[in-house]
């Protein structure tokens, strides 16, 4: 079905704006909120969800090293049980897809586009996604190596710029209510962290596929850094009215002004959220293609890429009436709804996995 190879560290590539381009902007504010100024804790915490998501999706793969989890959840549960399973994880990522496209539209119509209908925004990006799909994996890991400097450099541009604003004091008191406000902090940035269990997806078709788990845990720990740096600027600029901002980073790349003359660089911001939008998309549009295919027993996913596309702008509209609705899913039913489909389930599947493997080599002994 899926004829290219990508390497490891094209997979760590492709999953790091896949976790961070939603993250970094909407994020932080909610962090603040719970773990005031220790929100740059909250990440560290938080990626000990991806670490154990890493960790599951890779023993699984060394268990069915040449299927997904639509493929294996079938092996492990049996044929009905595992279809039923593998119904749950394509409705969430294809659920999840339109629901980053939402997001993604939003952003760009409520801060850029005012007077373009969401819908444009929403097919453009997704016709854009599916020629990437398509094209099939080998694409999609070329395209996340071209677009991640597009993604990092206006970032750490950004980083710079906004130095002369900061106010390190802000930081203080470190953990002056204790442990308890960073670990509630970090509940809803580990349901980002969850996502990296769509590396099922890939590990099948890594050229090196022994260094899957290594830069698996690369791309956590590299998402969990910049988390930190974003929540750690955030804070030094906006302090503790961070929690009013729906989108601080775009608040500080307001801040900015050099000379009178280097100033509004909102559209480093909106270059930054494209690019890495872009790419997170197109990596759920391609699990959610490849596992639907996988689910109905077909010899390529290409032919369903477009149809499923409409779906996706359909579930982008659908599932969330409006902006304020967004915000709540994500920040209130998202965390424990990504947990229990992206790390529970697959933790499930692990352990019968491990028992059924163990009474096999105990039938075998006698």
């Amino acid at each position: 079905m899926e004829k290219g190879k990508i390497s490891s560290l094209q997979m760590a590539i492709m999953m790091f704006p896949t976790i961070v381009a939603t993250a970094i902007l909407g994020v932080p504010s909610v962090t603040e909120k719970y773990a005031k100024n220790d929100l740059w804790l909250s990440p560290i915490l938080a990626s000990l969800i991806g670490y154990v998501t890493v960790y599951i999706a890779y023993k699984l793969h060394k268990f069915y090293p040449k299927q997904t989890v639509i493929q294996f959840s079938e092996h492990i549960m049996g044929r009905y049980a595992g279809k039923i399973i593998s119904i749950l994880f394509l409705f969430f990522y294809i659920q999840g897809t339109g629901l980053i496209i939402r997001q993604y539209a939003e952003f760009v119509v409520n801060s850029f586009l005012v007077t373009t209908p969401i819908s444009v925004i929403m097919v453009s990006m997704v016709f854009l996604c599916a020629l990437v799909v398509h094209g099939g994996l080998e694409v999609l890991g070329r395209v996340a190596q071209l677009f991640s400097p597009v993604f990092i450099v206006p970032l750490l541009l950004l980083i710079i710029l906004a130095f002369p604003d900061f106010e390190f004091k802000n930081i203080f008191p470190i953990l002056g209510n204790g442990m308890l406000p960073p670990i509630k902090g970090a509940i809803v940035p580990g349901g980002w962290f969850t996502e990296f269990f769509l590396i099922t997806f890939l590990l099948p078709f890594l050229a090196d596929q022994k260094k899957g788990m290594k830069y698996g845990m690369i791309s956590v720990f590299a998402v969990m850094m910049l988390l930190i740096v974003v929540n750690l600027i955030v804070l030094f600029v906006l302090g503790s009215t961070t929690a009013f901002r729906a989108y601080p980073l775009f608040n500080i790349s307001r801040y900015i002004s050099i000379a009178d003359f280097f100033e509004h660089l909102e559209s480093v911001v909106m270059a930054i959220w494209v690019a890495g939008a872009f790419v997170k998309i197109s990596v759920f549009y391609y699990a959610a293609a490849l596992g639907t295919a996988q689910w109905l027993n077909l010899s390529d996913y290409r032919p369903i890429v477009w149809p499923l596309g409409i779906l996706i702008v359909a579930f982008g509209f659908w599932s969330i009436p409006n902006a304020m609705g967004l915000q709540h899913f994500l920040v209130g039913s998202f965390p424990p709804y990504a947990l229990l489909i992206q790390t529970i389930v697959p933790l499930f599947l692990l352990v019968i996995a491990v028992v059924r493997k163990r009474k096999r080599k105990r039938t075998e002994i006698i």
